[in-house]
């Protein structure tokens, strides 16, 4: 997709889609290319020709079929794997190694089970060698941020799933990094606490006015949360479309049930699953596609 075609600005804008605007570049990527090689030898062209410009404090969702290389994308913008081609930056410097100003939440929360949560929370304080005081300080105002007041020196498996998310998460901003990348983050959870969990995470981007970056398997999880939303077609991934989507934050989950949130997932499935093809009429969420 061209990038020009990439940052057009939607139809009609709200003061999020306005603010988005505004904002300088923190994440360009720039025609990027993916290509593995297997033990034998074969080729798999993961990514084609993605280029993508992120303004600071947006909240962008990625959805696309499985294996089009969301996850892909999502490790080459955090320095965890190499681009075939194309160049990423951040802030305006080349990506090339994991850096100290993003964080990263995975499906699995992967804590540490001998380590309590606040211990957990601290880790990357202590592997980037942070003075200890003031990241303790932090994570025990991150904890409480997130509803886990109380709980710093519980375990692991006293705790449930979206408890351990939110641990987390709080671990993946401790080192208060400008981004946070996510990936499918609350795909193990039930329903309900996957709502819940969609309203702390917005109210704790918009507290802690940070650039996101998240996969989901969920269309309406998408739409809830984006600024945009990046839908990707197969492999080769590459960007079918951009959706905008102008709801005013803070969102609750009535927004749901408006008519032109309907419009928008099912305009997202439209695009997925290959039906009649997206209505050129169409106008999502208050916003437009690009």
């Amino acid at each position: 997709m061209d990038a020009a075609v990439a940052d057009r600005e939607p139809v009609s804008a709200s003061p999020a889609g306005a603010q988005s605007a505004e904002r300088g570049k923190m994440i360009e990527v720039s025609h990027l290319e993916k290509t593995f090689v297997t033990v034998r030898n074969e080729r798999i062209h993961a990514l084609s020709d993605i280029s993508l410009s992120i303004a600071e404090r947006e909240f962008v969702t990625i959805v696309g079929p499985s294996g089009c290389g969301k996850s892909t994308l999502l490790k080459i913008i955090a320095g965890l794997v190499p681009a075939t081609r194309g160049s990423v930056l951040l802030a305006g410097t080349p990506v090339d190694r994991p850096r100290k100003d993003i964080g990263i939440v995975f499906q699995n929360p992967v804590l540490l089970p001998w380590r309590t949560v606040l211990d957990n929370v601290l880790l990357p304080a202590e592997v980037q060698g942070l003075p200890l005081g003031p990241a303790r300080k932090r994570a025990r105002e991150l904890l409480e941020m997130v509803g886990l007041a109380g709980f710093e020196n519980k375990y692991p498996m006293e705790l449930s799933g979206g408890m351990q998310q939110r641990a987390g998460i709080s671990r993946a901003l401790v080192h208060d990094p400008k981004i946070l990348l996510m990936d499918e983050p609350f795909g193990a959870l039930d329903a309900m606490t996957r709502e819940q969990m969609n309203l702390d995470l917005q109210r704790i981007c918009l507290e802690a006015g940070k650039t996101v970056v998240l996969i989901t398997h969920s269309i309406p999880e998408a739409v809830f949360l984006g600024d945009r939303v990046v839908v990707m077609s197969a492999r080769p991934g590459k960007i079918a479309r951009l959706v905008h989507v102008n709801f005013p934050r803070p969102r609750s989950i009535e927004v749901m049930g408006d008519p032109e949130f309907g419009r928008a997932t099912s305009e997202i499935r439209r695009l997925l699953y290959g039906n009649a093809g997206p209505d050129p009429h169409f106008i999502p969420a208050g916003g437009g596609i690009s």
